[in-house]
Order: structure tokens, then C-alpha cells, then sequence
């Protein structure tokens, strides 16, 4: 690939200015713009730095996208066309291990319930018996890629015992046990904690239904940081309001963003967050790093870092 020009689309506003990535790849030995669809025309020369999926990114040279996640991309349509797809895949551990462990100290220690008392100018304290501490309680990562060891680093340094679940059940560093798939009911059956932290994939859309939450504790917390698909939410809505587990803390969901209709707004030990897990100031230096690197190898002809397709 002979590759001339780097576009960047307005759409990764959604997790920075454009401009701001542009000044970023400053030092990059090709021309770099702001992608405009009703002006510019791609060919195989150019590549795309992009939030969202446009049919017109297929006409480019080579696509990158700011997520991890790429289940909006038609892989198919990739692979008919030959436009090599990569990920911004490994850059996101440290911001999603932290705010899974603000979100487990929020529970344990009640804090999502005192901000909300604090909007109402409520002083009420918890039941005497109705916070604790984490340390020696157990957590099921499913999902010990990237995203799960940030994860895994935070929880066993704040004292909790950590499971995981994976394809192969190879050892993994602070992980006392790692289960397959198969194996998810036993995973998650004595875990404070479920962290959710897979993409989503035709295997794991829906792997954690109405059977996983009955198989939780009625004291269990699921946190997931991965995909909103990955989660059956009219089961776990159902699993939340039957009392089947304690609460959940959900950055992602089936419908984003989450319907005005939906009861998750206003249960109980539910904390809502806008699939914002992984952001930080320091994201767009990430990424810019990967679309350098996978510039160098274009020009030198190596095999693309975080290809997807």
C-alpha cells in the first residue's frame, strides 16, 4: 500500500476533538486531515482514523478505529474489499481496571447511595450491618485479555480473591482459577463480583442470561465494561427486580444510549455510566502511538499492529 494521506473522521468527538489528534500525529511523514464525507473522496492511498463505520471507508486504503470494540465494522465486507482493519485493542486496561474498582468500592462502601441522597439533602446513614470491605471477597472476570488484566491488577491489589473465564484456560498472573465458557455457571456461582469485560462476539452475545443469574449469589454485583449484547438486560433486569443479585454497574448496553424508558434509570443499586469506562485525557495520546506505529509498518511493508480484518 502506497499510503499518502491519513483522514481523520469527526466522529472520535465522541471521545476527543479531532484537531486535537491531528496535533498529535503532527510528526507523521504523511499529509493529515480532517475527513469531510460531503467533500473528500477516498481511494486505496488514504487511511481513515474513525469513531463510526461509513460505507465510503471501504474505498480507503486501511481503516482504524479508536475502539477496542469493532462489532459495528462488517468484517465481511473488509475482507471483499481487502481494506485491512485494525483496533485501538490494548490501550484501555488501565482506564477500565480503575473504574471497575471505583465501582466496586462505590457498592461496598455505599457511595453511589450517598450521592444520591446528597441530591435530595438527605443525611442517611446505612444500616449498621449494610457496608463492608472488600478485601478477601471474590471476583469472576470473564473476559482476561487487555481489559481483564487492568482489571484483575486493580481488584488484587485492593485484597479481593479473582476468577477468571476465558476460551482456553491457561494460568494467568493473580487469577487463582480460570474457567472456560462452558464452565460459566461454576464461575460465577460464589462471586461477590461478576465483571464483564469480553467483546462482543456471535459466541458471547447473550452468554450471560437468565440461567447465569440464578446462578449467582442473591449477594452478587455484575459490572460490565465490555458490551451491552453480551448481557440478556431483560433478564437482568428481571434478575434485579426478583432479587435474584444484589445491583449492577453497567457502562454498556443493548440500546445506546439507554432508553429514557428503561427501569435501569431508577432501580436501586443500579449505577448507570454513559460507555465512558475507558476515557481519559491521556486516550487520544494512545491512539495517536498506534495509528504512528501501523504508519511506519504501511510504509516499510510489516504486517499491521491490532489488525482485525
Amino acid at each position: 500500500m502506497d499510503l499518502q494521506r491519513l483522514v481523520v473522521d469527526e466522529s472520535v468527538s465522541t471521545l476527543f476533538p479531532p484537531g486535537v489528534l491531528l496535533d498529535e500525529l503532527n510528526d507523521t511523514p504523511i499529509e493529515t486531515t480532517v475527513f469531510d464525507e460531503s467533500v473528500d473522496r477516498l481511494s486505496p492511498d488514504q487511511g481513515v482514523v474513525t469513531f463510526d463505520y461509513h460505507e465510503a471507508f471501504l474505498d480507503s486504503g486501511w481503516v482504524h478505529c479508536v475502539l477496542a470494540g469493532v462489532d459495528q465494522f462488517p468484517f465481511e465486507r473488509f475482507q471483499d474489499e481487502s481494506t485491512p482493519l485494525t483496533n485501538s485493542t490494548g490501550i484501555h486496561g488501565d482506564a477500565i481496571g480503575e473504574t471497575v474498582a471505583g465501582y466496586v468500592l462505590a457498592f461496598a462502601r455505599r457511595l453511589h447511595q450517598h450521592i444520591g441522597n446528597q441530591q435530595r439533602r438527605d443525611w442517611s446513614q446505612p444500616d449498621w450491618d449494610e457496608a463492608w470491605t472488600v478485601d478477601g471477597e471474590t471476583a469472576c472476570v470473564v473476559g482476561l485479555g487487555s481489559l481483564g488484566r487492568g482489571i484483575v491488577d486493580r481488584l488484587t491489589g485492593l485484597g479481593l480473591d479473582v476468577v477468571g473465564v476465558r476460551r482456553t484456560p491457561t494460568p494467568e498472573p493473580g487469577v487463582e482459577e480460570v474457567y472456560t465458557p462452558d464452565d460459566l455457571l461454576e464461575a460465577v456461582s460464589e462471586a461477590r463480583f461478576v465483571v464483564l469485560a469480553v467483546p462482543l462476539t456471535d459466541r458471547t452475545r447473550g452468554m450471560v442470561d437468565g440461567e447465569t443469574f440464578a446462578a449467582m449469589d442473591d449477594d452478587a454485583y455484575v459490572i460490565n465494561v465490555g458490551r451491552g449484547g453480551v448481557v440478556d438486560q431483560a433478564a437482568l433486569v428481571t434478575a434485579l427486580e426478583d432479587d435474584l443479585i444484589a445491583g449492577a454497574a453497567l457502562d454498556v448496553f443493548e440500546t445506546e444510549p439507554l432508553p429514557d424508558a428503561s427501569p435501569l434509570w431508577g432501580m436501586d443499586d443500579v449505577i448507570v455510566s454513559p460507555h465512558c469506562g475507558a476515557f481519559t485525557r491521556d486516550y487520544c495520546n494512545h491512539v495517536a502511538a498506534l495509528v504512528d506505529e501501523n504508519v511506519s509498518r504501511i510504509r516499510d511493508g510489516d504486517d499491521l499492529v491490532n489488525r482485525v480484518v
